[in-house]
């Protein structure tokens, strides 16, 4: 690639999808050409995809199409939750198979981003504020119900997150709490069928009986499960409150507040935006430590140019914990970049074609 020629720009991606269309954009807003797409399910049905020399390579995620969901995760019904190690173990598979051109994706750091158990423990070792886990690393096997329990009582954890290790947008989450009398609580999005398949849905529903919260989680078992301690957030407005804060080329670019009445505040599962800027005057001088926060998170994975660190800010805003690190995590419509980022005025996809570049220069590398 000439110093003077325009970016050539290839992305792996599902030509439909809404994520495609708003990175085209942004290319194309920059006066360059359209990227190459190469689809998920092309890479899938023939083994893998090459590109040229001077081709900068973004991996975009394969969600939101039915067919490559159901190769990758063996299920016909993409509302299903069961398959996540499958999935986990055929997505890293096919990134593997992906054949030259500048990448800005590294494929080691995108399997360590897809297990939480593996990323948590990066994250922790790297000294990231993060909810203390029993599971990390994944030495600490969680076969059911049983393990979870005996993990609570030994690390003297009243109230945890179960994850399923390859999950993603809170697909399976359980938030467990242990009432009064030893009585246990749960809080998840999961319904389970007649026929006992788990399926995602969008109403957060409430477990009193420890006896469905116990089927349930050894349902989930099987894929993998990590384990954390329930972070006591901040609230904001009387809602719990959370961000996600994108982080290009090592500088948090972008951020949006998340609150909701349950413990999960994804959008999608009825959680909504709050003020970011009540969230600023909320932690004063400590804001600047929460976006160091992000961009220390986004520091293990020096060779992926974008992340979307999921940010808990503690009770009275002063401290703060990172939950997750998403490989896949700008998709924020119209969401412009925060003062003095750098990315003023663009949007999380334009301020990654602008900073490629500098992400290229830094890391000068074309995997063969």
């Amino acid at each position: 690639m000439t110093q003077h020629a325009p970016p050539r720009w290839a992305v792996v991606g599902n030509p439909e999808n809404r994520r495609v269309a708003l990175f085209t954009a942004a290319v194309r807003g920059a006066g360059q050409p359209a990227p190459r797409i190469v689809p998920w399910i092309s890479v899938l049905r023939e083994g893998g995809a090459a590109f040229a020399a001077d081709e900068l390579v973004r991996l975009d995620s394969p969600g939101e199409d039915p067919e490559v969901d159901r190769i990758l995760r063996g299920v016909a019904d993409p509302t299903r939750v069961e398959g996540g190690a499958r999935w986990y173990a055929r997505f890293t598979a096919a990134v593997r198979t992906l054949r030259g051109g500048f990448r800005l994706d590294d494929p080691d750091e995108l399997a360590v981003l897809f297990d939480k158990r593996h990323c948590h423990r990066v994250l922790d070792r790297a000294g990231v504020p993060v909810p203390a886990s029993p599971t990390s690393g994944g030495a600490v096997p969680v076969r059911g119900w049983a393990d979870v329990r005996d993990l609570m009582a030994a690390h003297g954890t009243p109230r945890v997150f179960v994850k399923p290790a390859h999950g993603s947008s809170a697909s399976g989450v359980v938030a467990v709490e242990t009432a009064d009398r030893g009585r246990i609580r749960a809080t998840t999005s999961v319904e389970t069928a007649e026929d006992g398949s788990l399926h995602n849905s969008l109403r957060v529903r409430r477990i009193t009986s420890e006896a469905e919260t116990a089927a349930l989680i050894d349902a989930l078992a099987p894929d993998g499960l990590h384990v954390e301690r329930w972070w006591p957030k901040a609230s904001l407005g009387g809602r719990a409150a959370d961000l996600r804060v994108v982080v290009v080329a090592g500088r948090a670019t972008h951020a949006v507040v998340r609150t909701s009445r349950s413990p999960m505040t994804n959008l999608h599962l009825g959680g909504s935006r709050g003020d970011l800027a009540a969230v600023v005057e909320a932690a004063g001088p400590r804001w600047s430590d929460a976006l160091e926060t992000c961009e220390r998170a986004a520091a293990c994975f020096p060779g992926t140019l974008c992340v979307g660190v999921d940010l808990l800010p503690a009770v009275g805003w002063r401290r703060f914990a990172v939950a997750e690190v998403n490989a896949f995590g700008d998709l924020l419509p119209g969401l412009t970049g925060l003062p003095g980022s750098g990315a003023e005025g663009l949007d999380t996809y334009a301020a990654q074609v602008a900073a490629a570049p500098h992400h290229i220069a830094r890391n000068h590398r074309a995997p063969a």
